[in-house]
This record gives C-alpha cells, structure tokens and sequence, in this order.
C-alpha cells in the first residue's frame, strides 16, 4: 500500500475553509421544496428525476450521505437516504451535515431564484460557527431597479430614452452602494444563463437604440405579466459593463457563472474564452471564473495565467461529475493557473448535504491531486501543503479582504 503524505493529508483534509461561492439553505418550511435530485445534478424534468440517479456522482455520494445518516451502508439506497433524512429534525440535519465540514466563512449569493422565499438569510448560516457575507447578483439588483421604476411611471406614455438614462443611474449608484457595504464582499453575473458570455466590448460600440429596445421589451413583458426577467443581449451586455466600472474602482471581486449549469444556458456561450475582450478593457477589475469553467477548464487555466486580474475557481464539480472527473478538471487547473489564484468552493444551495459532499469530495481531490505529483518528484510535500492551504483558505482570504485568521482545530 502506498504511503500516505501525512503533512500533506492533514492540510488537505482539516484545514479550515473559506467557500467562496455558495447559496443560502432552505428553511425548515420548505425543506422538500425542490427535487432532492438536484443536489447530485443540474439536469431538470424526467432528466433529473430517472437519469441523474444513474450517474457516477449519484453512486458515489449514496455512500457518503449513508455514513452520515448512520445508515447500513451496504444495503442503502439513494431512497434510504432521502427516506432517513426527511425523518430527522431539520436542524440536526443541518448540524449533522454543515458541522463536518469546517468552513470557517461562507460568501453567500442570495439572488438564485426562489431564495426570497424560500431559504434562510444570511445570518442565519452562522449558527454554523462560520462568518458569512454577501455577493450581490447584478441581474437581479438590476430587475429589481427596473421593476420598481416601473411601478412608478405610466406605463403606457412613459419616454423610454429617459426611463432608460434614470435606470442606469440607479443602477450605477446601487452597485456603488453595495461595493460600500463592509457585508458586500463581491459582485456575482450569471450573464451565461442570460446572453452568454460574449459580453460586446468595449462598451462604447453598444447601440443606445439597442438597449431602450431592451428597455421597452421588459416594459412590455412587464406590462403583460407583472414580472421581469432581462435577457436582452445589448441591455444585459451594458449592465454588466456598469457593475464591472463600480468594481473595479471599490475593488472588488466580479464573480461570472461560467461553463457547467442547467439546460437554460447556451453550452456554446458558456466558455470564458468569450471573455477575454472583456477582461482586457477592465484591467482594474477582478474576475473570478467559477465552477471551473467546465467543460472548458483549459480555456480558464489560461486567462488565469495571462491575465493579472483573473482567478479560477473550482467548484460545482463537487459532486455533479464523478471521483475521477473531479481529479482530472483539478489537474487541469494546476497545469497552468497560479497557485495563488485557485478558489475553492462548493456551490452549495438548498440542501446541507451539498456542502458536505462538495467539502469531502474537494478535500479528497486535493490530496489525491497533489499527492500524485508529489510522489513523482514534482513537488516536495510542503509546497503541496502550501497550495492546499492557499486553495482552501488564503487567495480568498486576500482576493475578497476578509482578513481572517484561521481556526484550526485539535486535529491539526
């Protein structure tokens, strides 16, 4: 039997963590709210309800949510574990997933739909023992802004030129207002889910006509079913623009949804290579890749190594593709990003056990990843320490000023 790097093992595995991107839970009232499904897949509709089970990354979390629940861990199934966890008093449930982990800070994205009404808030996640701050999703700062304008103006003979002007100095004031707040400690765009992110640079060659068409199809929409939900290339294109200045101006972070999500983005619009324009016309401004960027890790890897202002973040991997897919994306961000650059998160949201199996699953990857190369001669143990726990806990630390001190506990 291989020996085990014992230095290496117990940065990778007890380190305390900073998740730099996740999702509020649910609240105990709407703890079967959403398909338990989801938590091993971004697939929707009869793809998640028959397929995902199926798959390599639902095999391997059965096992690992069975040991927690203090199952049979041979003979349970995947219907065991919901059956087993819905039986459990909601809190310790959470207790018994979120404590495990030691997460020392959680950055909360709190605009996924459904969390206004249906997920705790942000201080609610420090029962855990965990600091918790906020990233600002800009899209839906932005619907908000447009919807409250138009409550306010007559819909029907109001001047589009003017709305359009007075929503983007709202907007510019709100992203100012937020970049403000000592709890806000970054700006979040799901621009792939909306328009991809072949986000039209420099801003200057947005037609003005192109965004008060944008304006008016929401007012539109809006007049027609009292909802909003904006997705017009040239409008979306100029709000991230104006968040990306306020940014870049306060210093902080712009997180960007990029590759891996559900059905509702476009596949081929979803790789960060379609950025570059854009990172190159906001020197200023950080931009943090998430999820990995897959399928298009590579394409990550590079701007992360290219540009000074780009970070990689690796998680959502955990647990949607399978034990060797996890290795093999993490390699791929170490063949080329800095090792000061790399993130860890765990995209979780709704349920507690996505935290868990994406801080186990993680933890497990970094081991086996750096280990590997270790025992080539590739790197001595302590520099694979090193980046474990820069991965974990330190770039984050430093990209978004948390000026924490980690807590490490007995075990290390």
């Amino acid at each position: 039997m291989t020996s085990r790097l014992e230095l290496l093992h117990k940065a990778a595995f007890t380190f305390p963590a900073i998740d730099n991107h996740a999702h509020p839970l649910l609240k105990e009232s709407h703890r079967s709210y959403v398909p338990f499904e989801g938590l091993i897949s971004e697939a929707d509709g009869e793809a998640l309800s028959e397929d995902a089970v199926h798959t390599l990354a639902c095999l391997r979390a059965t096992p690992q949510l069975v040991k927690v629940l203090q199952l049979d861990v041979n003979a349970s199934s995947w219907g065991d574990v919901k059956s087993a966890r819905q039986m459990l008093d909601y809190n310790d449930l959470c207790d018994k997933f979120m404590m495990p982990c030691n997460i020392q800070s959680i950055l909360l994205d709190d605009g996924l739909g459904g969390v206004a009404e249906w997920a705790e808030d942000l201080k609610w996640h420090r029962r855990f023992g965990c600091d918790t701050k906020r990233i600002v999703r800009i899209e839906t700062e932005a619907e908000t802004i447009l919807k409250d304008a138009f409550q306010k103006v007559d819909l029907v003979s109001t001047n589009i030129n003017h709305l359009t002007s007075e929503f983007f100095n709202r907007l510019g004031a709100s992203m100012t207002t937020f970049c403000e707040d000592p709890e806000v400690v970054g700006l979040k765009s799901i621009a792939c889910y909306r328009t991809g992110l072949n986000i039209s640079s420099p801003v200057t060659i947005i037609s003005d006509a192109k965004v008060h068409e944008g304006i008016s199809e929401a007012l539109a929409t809006y007049n027609k079913a009292n909802k909003i939900r904006l997705a017009h290339k040239e409008l979306n294109d100029k709000i991230v623009h104006v968040a990306l200045e306020v940014a870049g101006r306060y210093k902080k972070p712009v997180q960007f949804h990029t590759g891996l999500g559900d059905n509702d983005i476009s596949l081929r619009y979803s790789s960060p290579s379609h950025m570059q324009p854009i990172i190159k016309e906001y020197p200023d401004t950080q931009f943090v890749l998430l999820h990995s960027s897959y399928p298009y890790t590579k394409e990550a890897g590079y701007l992360t190594a290219v540009y000074r202002n780009v970070f990689c973040d690796f998680g959502e991997i955990f647990p949607f593709v399978s034990g060797p897919g996890q290795r093999s994306i993490f390699r791929q961000v170490l063949d080329l990003c800095p090792t000061n650059k790399i993130l860890w998160s765990t995209d979780g949201h709704w349920w507690p056990e996505s935290y868990y199996l994406g801080t186990v699953q993680a933890r497990q990857a970094i081991y086996d990843v750096l280990s590997d190369i270790v025992k080539k001669g590739e790197l001595t143990e302590l520099q694979a320490v090193a980046i474990a726990e820069n991965a974990l806990f330190y770039n984050a630390n430093n990209l978004y000023k948390l000026k924490l001190v980690p807590k490490l506990t007995q075990h290390y």
